[in-house]
């Protein structure tokens, strides 16, 4: 197989249309869209399989990219820790946990908008009646049988690193032939 190796200028001109993709579910994200529109990120609103957000590149025959290509990965964000204990509840887990089983198509993580998550988490500090040691332990069961990790930070860079995430993996995708 012959993969198409492109020039560092090629290569910046592409990652310029790396477009965010949004799923229209997705709800109290205002600052994750001021974040992008500021810095004239493109943004597109439609529906995914899992995650709120996930990237792709639009076509462009110029550059040999003969149709749109999306990442196989995505973000879920959450407001804090108990958001994350309201999807593990029995009524609602199923739909979680089926979300996390279509996510292994690709690349997934969690963004918990509470940079002191993981205080929070040991000290029980969340409205759950869960059990710390418990919560963080079928927290790390999940990540261990549905390969993804949950990663804490301020609701300041979240959008931010939404972006740079898929920026880099964008572009470690395109210099190997990913694609």
């Amino acid at each position: 197989m012959i993969h198409y190796h492109y020039t560092e200028t090629e290569l910046n001109k592409i990652l310029k249309t790396l477009t965010i993709v949004v799923d229209t579910r997705e709800q109290v994200n205002g600052h994750i869209l001021d974040y992008l529109r500021q810095k004239d990120i493109p943004i597109k609103i439609q529906k995914l399989d899992y995650g709120d957000y996930s990237a792709m590149i639009p076509k462009n025959e110029e550059l040999g990219i003969q149709r749109d290509i999306y990442l196989e990965s995505a973000v879920e964000r959450k407001a804090h820790i108990d958001e994350i204990c309201g999807n593990l509840q029995k009524d609602t887990q199923t739909a979680f946990e089926n979300e996390l089983i279509r996510s292994q198509r690709g690349r997934f993580v969690i963004f918990v908008e509470q940079p002191d998550f993981d205080e929070k988490l040991a000290q029980g500090e969340y409205r759950s009646r869960y059990d710390p040691k418990a919560l963080k332990g079928r927290l790390e069961s999940f990540q261990a049988k549905y390969n993804f990790e949950i990663r804490p930070m301020s609701k300041l860079m979240i959008g931010h690193n939404i972006y740079h995430r898929f920026l880099h993996q964008a572009r470690y995708y395109l210099k190997n032939g990913v694609f």
